[in-house]
């Protein structure tokens, strides 16, 4: 067996799961799940009207897919990328489908690091823990950049001998679990040190579609990259998906862009990974990345969501409305495991300890006495929710 598998900690699921093991919730109590990120709202009926198509299943599961994947689907992906950032992405070289940004996210650093036990790969703190995994399943170093009180990852903090071995940076904007959008000014730092110290930046952008403000957007780092001149994208590769975006996260749909020569050696790897995107799917995709109506409308349920979770947990708990991303993440009133476990014991209320996401660096762990909150669901059922976590906040208050 590979033995970098014993490096790997428990999921934070499976570890939530042992947290809540044995209690019994009072009875007639609701479930609500809020740990998860898996967007409930509706999938957009057109994609569904697609995925009825008998002539376009009839081809697609009569063939191979091919691993670059269609000419459209790029192409969709391509003019999203104009229209969203402003970037010229070519789709022939610079964008590879994938089956959702977890494998890719995951596979990437597989293709990518020397496999030398000297590499370092950095990354947040707090984190999306598929992060970590890739990088210790290929015989690299975690390297963890603490966030800032803006919620961003502070990267000023990690020394030049760590940059110096280090191979594959991940970054988070719209961060999971904070919610923060890192700012223009700190991509183009990062890039620019990218290019001194010769690392890849991997960008998961996969909740860049679901932010407050309209008329300000989240920057994606190849936009960034594009503003400072570097409109090859050196080193910069992003991933995003339609799962937040369209709530389709069960058609795993996602894509690969940014620098072609990284592209190219990447599209090699996957020949061999096995992972090409079914012809159905990739049609469906096409027709979700060309259409924004759906996308401005899931965005304004979520922003109602905020506006009506926020003031009512904040009457218990120091939490505020992120930028973007559909979390709250509040400070606890006593440790996180323990808010978590006696809120579900008391309110059948599922939510995730924040110490779970993240890792212990400094003798601080960056998740710590925080919850994430998924608003995932509809209106009424959150807001039912975070009325039962603050009534149960005060409990621990008074």
């Amino acid at each position: 067996m590979n033995p970098h598998l014993d490096a790997l900690q428990a999921y934070p699921f499976e570890r939530l799961d042992v947290l809540k093991a044995g209690i019994k919730p009072p009875a007639g109590t609701t479930h609500l799940p809020l740990y998860i990120g898996e967007p409930k709202h509706a999938p957009p009926a057109f994609v569904i009207e697609s995925l009825r198509d008998t002539n376009v299943l009839a081809s697609g599961l009569g063939a191979y897919p091919p691993t670059r994947g269609g000419g459209a689907l790029r192409a969709a992906v391509s003019e999203w990328f104009a229209r969203r950032y402003g970037a010229r992405v070519d789709g022939e070289r610079q964008i590879l489908p994938v089956n959702g940004t977890r494998e890719a996210l995951f596979s990437f650093a597989q293709a990518v690091l020397s496999g030398r036990n000297s590499a370092r790969v950095v990354m947040p703190n707090p984190f999306y823990q598929i992060y970590e995994g890739a990088a210790l399943l290929r015989g690299a170093v975690p390297c963890y950049a603490p966030c800032a009180p803006s919620g961003n990852p502070d990267f000023d903090r990690t020394d030049d001998a760590t940059w110096r071995a280090t191979e594959l940076v991940y970054i988070c904007s719209p961060g999971n679990p904070t919610g923060a959008v890192i700012p223009e000014s700190e991509l183009k730092k990062l890039i620019e040190r990218a290019h001194r110290f010769d690392f890849v930046i991997a960008s998961d952008e996969c909740y860049s579609e679901i932010y407050r403000d309209d008329a300000a957007p989240p920057v994606g780092l190849l936009q960034a990259a594009a503003a400072m001149g570097n409109d090859t994208f050196q080193r910069c590769v992003v991933f995003n998906s339609l799962s937040k975006r369209s709530n389709l996260p069960g058609l795993r749909s996602g894509f690969a862009a940014g620098d072609a020569d990284i592209i190219e050696r990447y599209y090699l790897y996957r020949t061999y990974h096995g992972c090409a995107m079914p012809e159905h799917v990739q049609v469906a995709s096409a027709l979700a990345w060309g259409d924004e109506d759906h996308v401005r409308a899931n965005r304004a349920r979520y922003r109602k969501k905020f506006e009506v979770t926020q003031p009512i947990l904040a009457e218990a708990m120091d939490v505020d409305t992120p930028e973007a991303s559909f979390y709250l993440w509040p400070r606890t009133p006593v440790d996180d495991e323990t808010f978590a476990r006696e809120l579900y014991a008391a309110e059948n209320i599922t939510v995730m300890p924040g110490s779970y996401l993240g890792r212990r660096h400094d003798g601080v762990n960056a998740g710590e006495n925080r919850i994430r909150i998924a608003l995932v669901d509809d209106l009424a059922t959150c807001a039912q929710a975070v009325q039962r976590i603050r009534d149960f906040a005060l409990t621990l208050t008074r």
